[in-house]
């Protein structure tokens, strides 16, 4: 089992950077926009270093991919799939997930082409969910590879279309309407692709997430995100077991018989080192399984003072993404501390329907506003990211520092603005009398515990 890095350094110790005469010596790069942002911990602080543990040595993207689609997890080789077949429909990520597309997108179309589906028979459909589309250049960078745009049809899912998808009746489990895009429900061979790290509801993203709430319909999306799944203790980071809407995604992909999917993991830097194909659910765990070591770091304690990021571009592009970033170290904030985010939101706040929930959070205040969305059986459109907001609301004192947000976008966040990193800290160290930071440049990418683990 991988072990995480917690490291203890207190600014000015040998080892922890080189000394400025108006800046402490220690410096952390944290992940924010597309350039990332050096910190500069104040003189004394008592810093303490959240990361992943080093992935093993692994083998070029290429290579990871071709064994892949050559050794699935409880599926025939990709090869094999398409015998038979006459179309495909192959699901990628929206814009606001860093999977690396261009590695694998023209080699799986190029082994369906050789089993004999036809180039204009095959879709790449973009997961929306219901964020907006990707078009343009922002399509262009999505896909990543012009040789995909140019032999396949490349198209948004848009989940308040309705007469997008197809009705697949409801979920036993608890009642969720199954509403998904004809597009993939109707292709005869379904794949799904994705990023597999930590997600702050799901318990981990990737596979069967991809496809609800990725293609879904607006009503299928807006009851697993309604409060009585959101308030539901299970609906969390890294947690699988009891988990409503992992529970209710796995019902629906199981409802579409034959669905694959390839997980990627990737790196800080953005570099593959785990990939895995095959049956959606099997190759799904396969990855959860091996990215599980690397995120979930047991640090051993609590903290009053929590410096965490948004994991950079393209995650913290707006204030609606950036909540993931305050709720997941949320086991190591102590009750009463400050958790101060860095996060660029270089898109402002979010769609119209997030500033509407912010702004009813505002005006309401949380318990009010927790009251009108327990009543619901459909959330209204991202009201759900306002409601996680709600958790560490909770816990403590949020700051927020983005060097882009407007004043009137910062007006509806509900969080205290910080505008120098360094002094937002000092000020905390010095109202809680206490010089421990905990500092996690990655973000939602690393879920700190405070359990030390065993052992």
């Amino acid at each position: 089992m991988p072990v995480g890095l917690v490291k203890p350094c207190l600014n000015g110790d040998s080892g922890c950077g080189n000394s400025r005469s108006e800046r402490p010596a220690m410096q952390i790069d944290l992940l924010y926009g597309r350039d990332g942002l050096t910190l500069d911990m104040p003189d004394g602080a008592e810093t303490h270093l959240i990361e992943k543990p080093a992935f093993p040595a692994c083998d070029p993207p290429a290579e990871q991919i071709a064994r892949a689609l050559r050794d699935p997890h409880g599926a025939a080789p990709l090869a094999e799939l398409c015998h038979g077949k006459s179309s495909a429909c192959i699901l990628i990520c929206d814009i606001t997930r860093p999977v690396p597309n261009y590695l694998f997108l023209r080699p799986m179309i190029e082994i369906m082409t050789a089993g004999g589906i036809p180039l204009d028979r095959i879709t790449v459909l973009i997961a929306t969910g219901l964020h907006r589309p990707n078009e343009g250049t922002e399509m262009d960078e999505l896909v990543g590879d012009p040789w995909v745009l140019e032999n396949v049809r490349v198209e948004n899912h848009f989940a308040l279309n309705d007469a997008d998808h197809v009705d697949l009746g409801v979920t036993e489990g608890r009642g969720v309407p199954i509403k998904l895009d004809r597009r993939f429900v109707e292709a005869e061979l379904k794949i799904a692709t994705g990023l597999v790290e930590p997600h702050f509801m799901a318990g981990f993203s990737g596979g069967r997430k991809v496809v609800a709430p990725g293609v879904a319909h607006h009503e299928t999306i807006r009851t697993f995100h309604s409060a009585r799944f959101m308030e539901d203790p299970a609906a969390r980071e890294c947690n699988l077991t009891g988990n409503p809407l992992h529970e209710e995604q796995l019902e629906i992909v199981r409802r579409l018989g034959d669905v694959y999917a390839l997980n990627t993991v990737i790196d800080d830097k953005r570099n593959l080192v785990f990939c895995s194909f095959g049956e959606i659910i099997e190759s799904h765990l396969a990855a959860v399984d091996f990215v599980r070591g690397y995120t979930e770091i047991p640090v051993g304690r609590k903290f009053r003072t929590v410096v965490t990021s948004s994991a950079g571009y393209p995650l913290d592009q707006t204030y609606y993404q950036t909540v993931k970033g305050m709720v997941t170290p949320l086991d190591i904030l102590e009750d009463g501390g400050t958790l101060i985010v860095a996060s660029q939101c270089a898109e402002g706040i979010g769609s119209d329907h997030f500033r509407a929930a912010q702004e009813r959070l505002v005006r309401l205040g949380p318990e009010a506003f927790l009251k009108t969305l327990l009543a619901k059986d459909f959330a209204d459109v991202d009201e759900w990211q306002t409601e996680m907001q709600l958790k560490p609301m909770r816990v403590g004192r949020i700051q927020l520092y983005s060097g882009t947000l407007s004043d009137s976008d910062h007006a509806v966040t509900g969080v205290d603005r910080i505008t120098d990193l360094h002094d937002a800290i000092a000020a905390s160290i010095a109202h809680h009398g206490d010089a421990a930071v905990a500092v996690i440049p990655e973000g939602p990418y690393v879920v700190p515990k405070a359990a030390a683990g065993p052992g």
